[in-house]
């Protein structure tokens, strides 16, 4: 893997859950629904054997809940839902990300 593919690889690491959070913030949504709009943002482009497993794990750790509810085509899909928790992980994800994001911008030469 080059040195940029390694670097897109841990940006995308560190943040994809939050950015799943914040889709998920926005309404219900479905596993393929995400991976679909993921898919959709060059930097951001998934896979469901990444995806499925990191809603798995939100939900572990409180921050997605889910149902089950009838597709007008095809199977029952699982929709997930933001928690009290996941809102606040995400709200102090927002801050840290913001104060981050300027420090780097200033330190490597970026204008806003």
């Amino acid at each position: 893997m080059t040195d940029v593919a390694q670097l897109a690889t841990s940006l995308r690491r560190g943040t994809l859950e939050f950015c799943v959070l914040a889709m998920v913030e926005r309404e219900d949504i479905y596993g393929t629904e995400i991976v679909r709009r993921l898919g959709e943002e060059r930097s951001l482009a998934t896979t469901e054997g990444t995806i499925y497993p990191l809603l798995s794990r939100l939900r572990r750790v409180g921050w997605l809940d889910s149902k089950w509810s009838e597709s007008p085509s095809g199977p029952p899909r699982r929709y997930y839902s933001l928690t009290d928790s996941g809102r606040a992980a995400l709200e102090n994800f927002r801050t840290e990300w913001t104060s981050f994001r300027q420090t780097v911008d200033r330190l490597v030469g970026v204008e806003a």
